[in-house]
């Protein structure tokens, strides 16, 4: 009985670690140090006669020792992240989104509602092109929210399409969680990209659609700007402006995308084209400098660093779990699940959607992730069709109340005169139309697996 809890005590315990406020990657460490100690020495001395002893001392010397130097030090797909996150912030370093956001503000400011789509449409270009949530929610809310506020745009209107559209990058590609989940479902990431283009690009569009509804019904939450708006100025050289701004992010996407979709380079390989890249346009925009340099370097090492401790910390819980027994008892659960693959579907997007509220996405993916992906297998799931369900599962989290992410990025840009609840309140109609997203996935999977069929033939 005492082998059996053990594993249900280790969630306990993590659960505890969490609610003090301890970081996520040494919680996720220290109950798995805790547990081997418990395990291997401290209940055999107290005469508890426990199914694993010996081969978990063996675990203790050795086997935790080989999982961690394969799942981070030898792991070659997850030498991608730090590349496309140095892509993507040399790209919002050298003044992109600024570019997009006037651009765009200009050419469909007449239409009503219109600045609220162009800041859908920024969000989907600066996801392809940078995939830095936080990032893209900042400028986003300097940048836009100040001028949408100016003429009279509905403040739950505003804050909720920044805040929703800066999570664009966690679903359309390249993104940071599509690699981290086709490592840890053991799927091919440029697959899981293809699968992910047709839904990210959906969820854009939908976002737009609602913009478009919300003007449709009440004119003066999402008014058009006045022909004498300096913000709606059109010259002759829109066009120019449009295709000098668009096209040199677009094509560098393009080119990176490409090469992984065609099976010319490997995702890594890929992203350090498209750090270099992005560097070369910097170059081009006259953006860089040391400056610049420097504060690109920084945020990559500190958001790869925070990447791996979790990924450390993780596996570390996850390998004295397995040992344990815990793998079989998760298994035996789900498997008991009512509506066999509908209900662990079901399920398994529940938990999700609920530790989203609290947990980041890196997080949900290397503690859940392992557990399920097996599951997956077993029911004759689609790999890539469910990595992509987990995958706009966990773009709700940036949204999600207390700890959403990009709640927090634009409550630090907004006026103090904006309350907080609206901020929440404006997001609540993009989280109900990611459910809905995910709901049409599960209906209809060719909505991913289109074209990772078509590249397979």
């Amino acid at each position: 009985m005492i082998a059996e809890f053990l594993p249900l005590g280790m969630f306990a315990v993590l659960l505890v670690f969490l609610l003090t406020g301890y970081p996520v990657a040494f919680a996720l460490a220290g109950t798995g140090l805790l547990f081997i100690v418990i395990g291997s020495d401290w209940l055999p001395s107290l005469g508890v006669a426990l199914p694993w002893e010996p081969s978990f001392r063996l675990a203790r010397l050795n086997i935790l020792p080989q999982r961690l130097y394969s799942s981070v030090m030898d792991n070659y797909t997850l030498v991608a992240v730090p590349f496309f996150i140095f892509m993507g912030t040399m790209l919002e370093r050298s003044g992109l989104a600024e570019d997009l956001l006037q651009t765009m503000g200009r050419l469909f400011g007449r239409l009503r509602g219109g600045l609220a789509i162009s800041v859908v449409l920024v969000g989907m270009l600066l996801a392809a092109a940078t995939g830095v949530v936080g990032a893209s929610v900042v400028t986003m809310g300097v940048l836009a929210l100040p001028v949408m506020l100016k003429y009279g745009y509905d403040t739950r209107l505003a804050t909720g399409t920044i805040a929703a559209s800066g999570t664009l990058g966690q679903i359309i590609p390249p993104s940071i969680v599509l690699i981290i989940l086709g490592d840890q479902m053991g799927v091919n990431v440029g697959d899981l990209f293809l699968g992910a283009m047709g839904p990210g690009i959906l969820l854009g569009i939908a976002y737009m659609v609602w913009v478009s509804l919300v003007a449709w019904r009440r004119p003066l939450a999402a008014p058009a700007l006045p022909p004498g708006a300096e913000d709606a100025g059109t010259t002759g050289l829109l066009l120019g402006a449009v295709v000098r701004c668009l096209l040199p992010p677009l094509g560098l996407v393009a080119a990176v995308l490409g090469t992984i979709f065609f099976g010319i380079a490997t995702p890594t390989e890929a992203g350090a084209m498209g750090a270099l890249g992005a560097t070369l346009l910097a170059l081009a925009y006259g953006k860089l400098n040391m400056t610049n340099l420097m504060a690109v370097a920084e945020t990559t090492v500190r958001l790869t660093a925070m990447v791996f401790t979790i990924l450390v910390g993780a596996t570390v819980f996850a390998t004295v779990f397995s040992a344990m027994g815990g793998k079989w008892l998760v298994e035996d659960f789900l498997m008991a699940l009512p509506g066999e693959t509908a209900g662990f579907v079901l399920f398994v997007m529940l938990t999700i959607f609920l530790l989203g509220f609290f947990l980041d996405f890196i997080e949900i993916t290397f503690i859940v992730v392992p557990l399920v992906a097996p599951m997956a297998s077993a029911f004759g799931l689609d790999p890539i069709w469910f990595g992509v369900l987990i995958a706009m599962n966990l773009q709700a989290s940036f949204l999600t109340p207390p700890f959403g992410f990009s709640l927090f990025y634009l409550r630090g840009v907004t006026p103090p005169a904006i309350p907080t609840g609206a901020i929440y309140r404006g997001i609540v109609p993009y989280i109900i139309i990611q459910l809905l997203m995910l709901g049409l996935i599960i209906a209809v999977p060719e909505i991913v697996t289109w074209l990772p069929s078509l590249s397979a033939n």
